[in-house]
């Protein structure tokens, strides 16, 4: 089910959609008992950081939050148009000025007054704290951001035309939080937070056992447009195994299965008519980050040398045989992947295809061996390389060990496999203590610049010391260009500028996979996103 990005609009027309989709009937405060709804358990192999919103940026934390805390925006299960949620109307009222007006009445669930100021505050928030594995750097073009009335809000954009920001508001970094119970400055600790409830979204945490078990019950405060649950609540379980994970959907003895299980137990599970294998698009990535510091003749190692250093990352480009990782490991579920734009996005352009290799998506040792030569690197390279089956999956166990199998029967290269938990992951690997590492994306909104804006602009989430003043430019162009065509060319010229330095090494695409009992109803049939799989659709037959 791959689809293409939205064309961009023109601001004031996507601003004018904006605003008449706030005319849509509010069907928030409804009782899902009324209906018949029954509580649903969810199990994960996915772990949680953080649940506050600032200090996290990951699937498994996001699952939490964007169920507890809402936006101003929002995009429905299925689809890609941001919708007014807390808001009731945005409108474009300058041309660096977004004007947003606050339905009536809105509250936390813990019964504190959902204003503007507190929308400002969360705004500010995200920006102050910074926090390297949140989700600030997407408002790369937020320049401030006012409350000049309770009901209302304004964001000022450092540049004009950006008919991208209202997608960003639909964002991690949009999660609306309690000014009176969040400090501006630093991350909230899990239990303070719990403590405090301080919801916004369609349901309220009722105990949080992190990582082990958390019940969730419909929020009667939430006043977003996105409608009261089909149930009455959510018991969210989390599995160290996947194939206990797999067991338990398996035997009924939950009701959904969500990130991660593998690609046998999902084929297995797929011949069974118990339950139903959701299978998503193609947006979901999966690559290798280089640390520019401390990889092989990285700046900040004694052998520190530009040259050598940029030798190494191409000729692991060079080596990687994707169609092998895809066949052998993800039984062809998977794509081989030659940018972090994945095919299927407008602007997505394979530039890494005929730099590297056999020059047509194939691995060739003599290319490695030669670029390696001309740098002066002698080898074979010692490169420590690290991985993570918790949160990526344990099939991540068998991708590396591939990769690993790869790069060594070239004799260029000899590697070291670590595996960490991911709780500690985030932390250590933003602390540069990882040379090479394992990360994955899924598209916050579904556009090219979810996909070099979040890896390549200024103050990026990947952060690893790669940083090209030409690039960073170009991603301004295309953030705010307005015609198709020429922003288009301004992606290409964005991915074969990375592709030359190749601080990442694209390696899939592939599809997200949500397995319920056949009793579930309410999975949208397009999972064109991490983020999109909503529970309050769900609703047990």
């Amino acid at each position: 089910m791959p689809r293409t990005s939205p064309p961009v609009a023109g601001v004031a027309a996507l601003a004018a959609l904006l605003t008449l989709a706030a005319c849509t009937t509010d069907t928030s405060g409804a009782d899902p008992s009324a209906a018949g709804g029954k509580s649903i358990t969810i199990g994960t192999t996915d772990q949680v950081s953080s649940i506050d919103p600032a200090g996290s940026w990951d699937a498994g934390s996001g699952t939490v939050e964007t169920e507890v805390y809402a936006t101003l925006l929002s995009a429905p299960n299925g689809a890609t148009d941001a919708k007014p949620d807390l808001a009731a109307s945005i409108a474009l009222s300058a041309p660096t000025k977004y004007t947003v007006r606050l339905k009536p009445g809105l509250k936390f669930a813990n019964g504190h007054d959902l204003t503007a100021s507190d929308v400002k505050f969360s705004f500010d928030r995200q920006l102050r704290i910074a926090d390297k594995n949140g989700p600030s750097s997407l408002l790369y073009n937020l320049e401030s951001v006012a409350a000049p009335a309770p009901d209302t809000v304004e964001f000022t954009l450092k540049s004009a035309n950006d008919s991208l920001f209202p997608q960003v508001l639909t964002t991690a970094a949009g999660l609306v939080v309690d000014e009176q119970v969040f400090p501006a400055d630093k991350i909230l600790d899990d239990d303070a937070v719990v403590a405090a409830k301080p919801w916004s979204g369609p349901y309220v945490i009722d105990s949080y056992t992190k990582n082990s078990v958390v019940s969730f019950s419909v929020n009667p405060a939430y006043g977003g447009s996105l409608g009261a649950p089909r149930n009455t609540g959510v018991v969210l379980k989390y599995y160290t195994a996947a194939s206990n994970l797999k067991l338990d959907i398996q035997q009924g003895n939950i009701d959904v299965a969500y990130r991660t299980l593998t690609i046998p137990d999902l084929q297995d599970l797929g011949t069974r008519p118990e339950v139903v294998v959701h299978t998503g698009s193609g947006n979901g990535i999966r690559f290798i980050v280089f640390n520019l510091k401390t990889q092989p003749y990285g700046s900040a190692t004694p052998q520190a040398d530009p040259a050598k250093a940029l030798a190494v990352r191409q000729a692991v480009a060079s080596l990687i045989d994707r169609g092998q990782l895809a066949e052998q490991v993800y039984k062809g579920t998977l794509q081989p992947l030659y940018s972090s734009v994945p095919q299927g996005i407008t602007g997505a352009t394979e530039s890494l295809k005929a730099l590297y290799g056999d020059k047509n998506g194939g691995p060739d040792k003599t290319a490695a061996a030669g670029l390696l030569g001309a740098a002066g690197v002698t080898t074979p390279v010692s490169l420590n390389l690290q991985y993570n089956t918790d949160h990526y999956g344990s099939s991540s166990e068998d991708e590396y060990a591939l990769i690993k199998t790869q790069l060594e029967a070239s004799g260029l290269f000899k590697v070291t496999l670590q595996s960490t938990e991911w709780a500690q992951y985030g932390k250590q690997r933003v602390a540069d203590q990882y040379p090479a590492y394992q990360l994955g994306w899924y598209a916050d909104y579904l556009d090219a610049d979810n996909y070099v804006g979040s890896f390549f602009a200024a103050g990026n989430w990947v952060n690893n010391g790669y940083d090209d003043p030409a690039v960073r430019e170009l991603i301004k162009q295309e953030q705010t260009e307005a015609d198709p065509a020429r922003r288009t060319a301004v992606l290409k010229q964005i991915q074969d500028g990375v592709a030359k330095a190749v601080p990442i090494v694209p390696l899939l695409q592939g599809s997200t996979a949500i397995v319920t009992r056949a009793t579930i109803d309410g999975v949208p049939p397009k999972l064109d996103s991490a983020y999109q799989f909503r529970w309050a659709e769900l609703a047990k037959r």
